[in-house]
C-alpha cells in the first residue's frame, strides 16, 4: 500500500510554453530570446537556478495555466552576446499551482505545492515493462523512428516512462495528462493507450488529437 505524495509549498518563477513538458529526472534544452524570459533566467541564476515549466491552457494575455507543471534546475547555461541564452533545464519535482502572485517582474510567479514522489510508485512490474516496450517499438516503427532499443532496455523504469512521455509526439492535452498521472504504473498505462490512439491516425488524417 502506497502513501500519498508529500506536498511542500514554494514560490516559483514560471516559463509557460505550449507542448513542452518537463519530468523529474529528465532534461530539456531551451533557447531564451524574449526579454521577459531573459529576465527570468538572469533572476534565476542570481537566486536558486530554478524555473517552473508549465503549459498555458490557451490564448489570452496572460493565458490561463494548467494546474500542474514541473520545476527544473538550470544545469548548463550559455549567455550569448546579444542577451539571449541557451540553457539546459533538469526537472526535479512536479508542482501543483495554488495561486498566481501579484508581482512587478516581467515574468510570472506562482505559489505552488512541490510534489515529493512516493518511491514505492516508481517501478513497473515485469509485465507492465514488457507491455510498454512492445507498444513503444510498434509505435516507433509505425512513425518511422530509428531507436537504439538495446540502450532503451538498459533504462530504469522511471527514465523509460518519463523519457517516452517527454519526447512522444502527442498533443498538448495528452502531454498534460501524462504529467498529471500519479505513479509510474498509471503513467505507463496511459502511455500505452496514447500510443495506440495516436498510432491509429492514417495518411488522410494526420492531425488526430486527444481532447
Amino acid at each position: 500500500m502506497t502513501g500519498k505524495p508529500v506536498m511542500v509549498a514554494q514560490r516559483i518563477s514560471i516559463f509557460p510554453l505550449t507542448g513542452v513538458i518537463l519530468f523529474p529526472g529528465l532534461q530539456v534544452p531551451l533557447h531564451i530570446f524574449e526579454p521577459r524570459y531573459r529576465a527570468l533566467v538572469s533572476d534565476s541564476m542570481a537566486r536558486d537556478r530554478q524555473i517552473g515549466m508549465i503549459q498555458p491552457r490557451g490564448p489570452g494575455d496572460p493565458p490561463a495555466l494548467f494546474d500542474m507543471g514541473c520545476v527544473g534546475r538550470i544545469v548548463d547555461v550559455e549567455a550569448l552576446d546579444d542577451g539571449r541564452y541557451n540553457l539546459v533545464l533538469e526537472g526535479f519535482a512536479r508542482f501543483r499551482v495554488l495561486r498566481e502572485l501579484d508581482v512587478t517582474t516581467p515574468f510570472r510567479q506562482i505559489e505552488a505545492e512541490l510534489i515529493n514522489e512516493n518511491e514505492d510508485d516508481q517501478a513497473l512490474s515485469s509485465i507492465e515493462r514488457a507491455s510498454l516496450e512492445r507498444e513503444s517499438q510498434r509505435f516507433a516503427n509505425a512513425q518511422g523512428y530509428s531507436v537504439d532499443w538495446d540502450s532503451v532496455a538498459r533504462l530504469d523504469d522511471r527514465s523509460l516512462v518519463n523519457g517516452i512521455a517527454q519526447i512522444a509526439p502527442f498533443d498538448a492535452a495528452a502531454k498534460q495528462a501524462l504529467l498529471e498521472a500519479e505513479g509510474l504504473t498509471t503513467r505507463a498505462d496511459l502511455l500505452v493507450q496514447l500510443m495506440q490512439f495516436f498510432g491509429r491516425r492514417d495518411s488522410d488524417d494526420p492531425r488526430v488529437t486527444l481532447q
